[in-house]
């Protein structure tokens, strides 16, 4: 019988009773505030070992850094979830403001700690590192003194650190307050920004067209205050790197997803190399809804008339259903986070847009954010959100030290989870065209890994080159969007979305600079590593859970060369990834030749 009447709401009581009005809570994150504050003084009393024989005191500060960080994990996951679920919550707003200072005030704590680092005797270094309790952090270790020893001096770091504050982080607070304000009109109704998004995969383009006007008249209306967000963003890391003596701006993004350039640049020339049959697909699905070419709000849309609507209870059986072809634990955790409650979904206002998985590690738990209206697409991402949820679940084990893992790695296990999914679906359909449906969501996934995500890449790389020179207007970010748009989707658009770089929460995200082609590369990792899966199916998972584990504890250079034989900066493996995709397109356009 499956799952029967799956709650869509998720369970935060669990970890902290009474939502941002929490008592509990309260005195989680004063207990956090004491702590920090003992760490600061640890780390400021540390003085770095001249022997060997002091790797004791190297060690009990790690501990310290371990218990802080999943501590401040947990209260920021949890405000992250209720700012999400109601945008309207001031008072959580209260709380990330307070989390963002809890956080400066470890990293100032994490700066210290790192310049006494790099005072050890290289000699002296390389012996401690051989000691139980350092020996299996040995890579983070090592990373965080490398890194150390191209920034500017501890209290210039902790300068920046305090400012980003109020004059980083605050931005992307003010795109969210204003977003989270922003309603959309429709049928009477007022939709939330993430509501109306999902329209863009409504059957009827009437509809369609309707909204996305709708939307993009909203985010004109803001637009001057989102190309502040933007440029005040930029140019606060532009200004950093200068004082670093940083040339490109591609290096801290890289630096965070522990990969080369080098490897980037062949993963790009092999997706533009090979973006021909999906430019044929987008030609032949603007022929199929009757269209001369698609428009930017035609792209998602439905073919035919079997676009499908599950329920929630069909979408969670599914993907219960799919992931046991691949392995006993991925299925059995899955079904857990639906019985536990990990998931919000429920289609309401007030929610914010997107969707996301956040770790509480302090719990051992993880939970889902998304909106679902019943699509294809909504399952995609129900799965892609629970492939998160799983590589947290495999890293439970892990040294915290060891937990952290870039951005790159953790769209794999996300991407990899998406594509059982899509892949059982659309092998098990019982007519043509509901096979036809299916692969053409399939298809769109890699439409939208492969010209969209390139074409947010292109416009950030640009902007920035602009921004380096002064402000860059909105009318000009405008023309940079839609030229980028252009060449990343091959001209096969009739109409494209200029106003993208204000309605992408992504471009205005702090943590982590170019927040775009980790996407693309999970997603490409991810197929290389399912062709193995396919070929090793009854055996795969074990390694698949091994492989990630090992994800925040060497360069993705390494991780593919241990786990998959692959060296990743020559073209072989991304020319090998890619041909699933293009099969895929190329099904798709022999299903459809008549």
């Amino acid at each position: 019988m499956g799952l029967q009447g799956v709650d869509k709401t998720w369970d935060l009581d669990s970890f902290f009773k009474g939502g941002s009005q929490s008592e509990e809570f309260k005195r989680y994150i004063e207990k956090l505030s004491q702590s920090l504050r003992a760490f600061q003084d640890m780390t400021d009393a540390f003085e770095p070992p001249e022997t060997p024989a002091d790797a004791g005191r190297l060690t009990a500060l790690l501990d310290a850094f371990e218990q802080n960080s999943v501590k401040l994990q947990q209260a920021g996951a949890f405000v992250s979830c209720l700012q999400a679920q109601n945008i309207s919550d001031q008072k959580a707003n209260e709380h990330k403001s307070f989390m963002h200072q809890l956080v400066a005030d470890f990293q100032s704590s994490l700066v210290t700690l790192d310049h006494k680092l790099v005072e050890i005797d290289q000699g002296v270094w390389e012996e401690l590192l051989k000691k139980t309790g350092l020996r299996e952090v040995s890579y983070i270790l090592n990373e965080r003194r490398e890194r150390v020893a191209e920034k500017l001096s501890p209290d210039k770091e902790k300068l920046i650190g305090s400012l980003a504050v109020d004059g980083y982080h605050a931005w992307d607070d003010l795109y969210h307050i204003v977003v989270g304000k922003m309603t959309i009109p429709f049928e009477e109704k007022q939709l939330s920004v993430g509501q109306a998004e999902n329209m863009m995969s409504h059957q009827d383009r009437t509809v369609r067209k309707t909204v996305f006007e709708r939307i993009n008249h909203a985010w004109e209306q803001e637009q001057d205050i989102f190309s502040s967000t933007l440029n005040h963003l930029a140019g606060f890391r532009l200004e950093t790197y200068k004082a670093r003596g940083w040339q490109d701006v591609l290096k801290e993004p890289l630096q965070i997803n522990r990969m080369k350039k080098e490897t980037l640049d062949t993963m790009w020339q092999v997706i533009i190399e090979n973006k021909q049959p999906f430019v044929q697909f987008l030609n032949r699905k603007a022929s199929m809804l009757g269209l001369e070419k698609l428009n930017w709000y035609d792209v998602e849309a439905p073919i035919g008339s079997a676009g499908k609507e599950y329920s929630y209870d069909e979408a969670a059986n599914l993907i219960i259903s799919q992931f046991s072809t691949f392995g006993r634990k991925l299925s059995a955790f899955t079904e857990k986070a639906f019985r536990d409650r990990w998931i919000e979904a429920e289609d309401r206002s007030g929610k914010r847009v997107g969707g996301f998985c956040t770790s509480f590690p302090d719990s051992g738990e993880s939970r889902i954010f998304m909106t679902f209206s019943g699509s294809a697409s909504n399952v995609s991402t129900l799965a892609h959100e629970l492939g998160h949820a799983f590589h947290q679940e495999a890293m439970l084990n892990v040294r915290p030290l060891n937990r952290s893992y870039a951005m790159n790695v953790a769209e794999t296990a996300s991407t990899f989870a998406e594509m059982i999914v899509a892949d059982a679906t659309v092998n098990q359909a019982e007519t043509k065209e509901e096979k036809l449906v299916l692969l053409e969501d399939k298809v769109q996934r890699s439409v939208a890994f492969f010209m969209n995500i390139h074409a947010r890449f292109l416009f950030e790389t640009r902007f920035y080159e602009e921004r380096k020179r002064g402000i860059v207007p909105a009318d000009r970010l405008n023309e940079l969007m839609e030229e980028a748009q252009k060449e990343a989707f091959c001209g096969a658009l009739d109409e494209y979305h200029p106003l993208f770089w204000a309605s992408k929460l992504h471009f205005h995200i702090t943590r982590v600079p170019f927040y775009n082609y980790p996407y693309t590369f999970g997603y490409l990792f991810s197929l290389g590593i399912y062709a193995l899966a396919l070929e090793e199916k009854n055996t795969f998972e074990e390694k698949y859970i091994a492989l990630l584990r090992d994800t925040a504890s060497m360069t993705v250079e390494d991780l593919a060369m241990k786990h998959l034989g692959a060296d990743i900066t020559k073209r072989d493996f991304w020319e090998n990834a890619i041909k699933l995709a293009v099969q895929d397109a190329e099904a798709f356009l022999q299903m459809t030749e008549s």
